[in-house]
């Protein structure tokens, strides 16, 4: 069984069909990329993977558990975590405190706890500071841990901000554009942290890319949106050869 299985999935804004019969199907630990020009329905896709948007048609099936159409929150805590395009960090708290606010899926402590500072909200709050240096550790951010998160660069923001998706300990893992605003170097070790992060949490990725450099170098196989509709599917290198992917990149 597919670990996301996305079966006829379409929207429409205002008459306008954003995205029509949308079908993936990602199996666990597979490093998968969504991909197209500029307005294909690539964010729009994972907005209703999200629960951002309710589809008007389809069904999403996560770890076999019907999702379609659940809130935000319903579906984070059953399992899908993501980043933004543009980076979405809590600027003025501490990079430590950002990751702890992925924690609170799986920590809990009552409102009067947390007034009195009673015991259980203690005890909580040890076991969220250290899971969140340990994940902190992971992407070499300890050492940075009580500063404010805008203080950072950019390149550790968007390191800070996949622990902080990770420390909502997720099935499926969705990055939109992760390489965006980086140079050369900086994707090449992205990259290599996109691997890491899958074997290392044996994580199961989507992304959102227009580096095809990256896609090429981390995806097992692609689906290609042009226009909202479903262009070409499969294999990362039979994909990226098809003409007709060619033809939508270039505008021929």
């Amino acid at each position: 069984m597919a670990l996301l299985d996305v079966k006829n999935l379409g929207i429409s804004f205002g008459g306008l069909r954003a995205v029509n019969a949308f079908d993936i199907s990602i199996e666990k630990e597979e490093l998968y990329g969504l991909i197209g020009p500029n307005g294909a329905g690539k964010t729009t896709v994972f907005n209703l993977l999200t629960g951002v948007y309710k589809p008007d048609s389809g069904k999403v099936l996560l770890d076999g558990k019907d999702i379609t159409g659940k809130k935000t929150i319903e579906i984070s805590k059953a399992g899908i975590a993501r980043t933004f395009q543009n980076i979405r960090l809590f600027k003025k708290l501490s990079v430590l405190d950002n990751v702890k606010t992925g924690l609170h899926n799986k920590h809990h402590y009552s409102t009067v706890e947390g007034i009195l500072r009673l015991p259980g909200y203690r005890r909580v709050e040890k076991e969220m500071d250290e899971k969140a240096m340990e994940l902190l550790k992971v992407f070499d951010l300890e050492k940075s841990a009580h500063i404010d998160a805008a203080n950072l660069p950019y390149g550790q923001q968007r390191r800070l901000e996949i622990a902080r998706a990770l420390a909502t300990e997720p099935k499926l893992l969705l990055l939109d554009e992760p390489a965006a605003g980086m140079n050369p170097n900086e994707t090449g070790e992205l990259m290599e942290m996109i691997r890491f992060v899958r074997e290392e949490f044996h994580m199961t990725i989507l992304l959102i890319e227009h580096d095809m450099k990256l896609v090429s170098g981390i995806c097992e196989r692609l689906t290609v949106l042009n226009f909202g509709e479903m262009l070409a599917q499969g294999r990362t290198s039979d994909v990226l050869n098809d003409p007709q992917v060619i033809t939508a990149y270039l505008g021929e």
